[in-house]
């Protein structure tokens, strides 16, 4: 369950991150439970800003900057249940000045589970006021 990094002219940045599915994420019906699927796409973009060679914390404590969230739009086709181990993947829509706009998906095997449209800001760490992307950081975003 490590993740790859990929890169495929239809998909910049397409990056696959594996989770298996426990007792905790499920629900009362024994299938993923839908909010869930907010936790896996977070997990998945953290660690494809790992991949990227994005160390979080430094780029809070030495520029300023850190991700918030703005906008999350989920469809859902299929459920994942129990034991389950599913390939989360990510990729850049559009990278602007402030803000990175993501397609996540939840697969298992060729079955899509969920997609979702992520839309995430780059804001100042003490004001919380959207501010440009770190140079370095936008470069290291970038497909190769």
């Amino acid at each position: 369950m490590f993740p790859t990094l990929t890169h495929d002219p239809d998909m910049p940045s397409a990056f696959t991150w594996q989770v298996r599915i426990y007792y905790e994420d499920t629900d009362a019906g024994g299938i993923v439970f839908y909010a869930n699927y907010l936790k896996f796409f977070e997990r998945a973009r953290t660690e494809w800003l790992r991949a990227t060679g994005v160390n979080q914390q430094a780029l809070a404590d030495s520029d300023g900057a850190i991700f918030v969230v703005k906008n999350a739009s989920i469809d859902y086709h299929a459920p994942a249940k129990l034991d389950d181990v599913i390939d989360l993947t990510l990729s850049i829509q559009k990278l602007g000045g402030a803000s990175i706009q993501f397609l996540q998906q939840a697969w298992r095997g060729d079955t899509l589970l969920a997609s979702a449209s992520v839309k995430v800001g780059c804001v100042d760490a003490r004001t919380l006021r959207p501010r440009p992307l770190p140079p370095a950081t936008a470069a290291k975003m970038r497909p190769a």
